[in-house]
């Protein structure tokens, strides 16, 4: 059975593929709580009121760059231990007043294995109980393509259903010429 398209119905098929991807890339109506907490750290707002679930959510979406270049890491861990009853800070990114809380000085042990650093050499090197390989960059595919911006996404989901449509339609033109030839 041969299903011949029209142009227009062709188009109109590609477009409606293109809208099916795209509702799938949108994110979900609930706010993500990870992110919320991730945008009041960077914002230097409280970050108190979340559950523990939402803490460790947070912790796992921190951005590379977030976590290296602020403390949010930190201060997310310290609202985590005061919503835990730790009373680490309880206000999060802002105590008394909205000021930003001052980040802890670092231990003696810490400055130790700091200085450390640079004479190891490519040597493992503990380093806050974790063990650090210089060098080495752990990445997940799945965290770099989930990081892409949502425009850029549904732009590539599109650019595939147009390719996808105009593949289908050059291999429809083959099998018709294999056919009549």
């Amino acid at each position: 059975m041969r299903i011949a398209l029209s142009k227009s119905r062709a188009v109109r098929l590609a477009v409606l593929i293109a809208l099916v991807l795209l509702a799938g890339l949108t994110p979900a109506a609930s706010a993500d709580t990870g992110a919320k907490i991730i945008e009041r750290c960077t914002h230097g707002q409280s970050l108190g009121g979340f559950s523990q679930q939402d803490y460790r959510r947070a912790l796992q979406e921190l951005p590379t760059e977030v976590e290296e270049y602020s403390d949010c890491a930190n201060l997310i861990r310290r609202a985590q231990l005061a919503a835990a009853g730790g009373g680490a800070g309880a206000g999060g990114a802002g105590g008394a007043g909205g000021a930003p809380l001052i980040p802890t000085p670092l231990s003696a042990a810490e400055r130790s294995a700091l200085n450390k650093v640079p004479k190891s050499g490519a040597a493992p090197l503990r380093v806050g109980g974790q063990l650090v390989h210089p060098g080495v960059v752990h990445a997940d595919i799945a965290s770099a393509f989930s990081s892409l911006p949502d425009p850029l996404l549904a732009v590539l989901a599109f650019l595939l259903a147009c390719a996808l449509a105009l593949g289908g339609r050059a291999i429809g033109r083959s099998v018709r010429a294999h056919r009549s030839g």
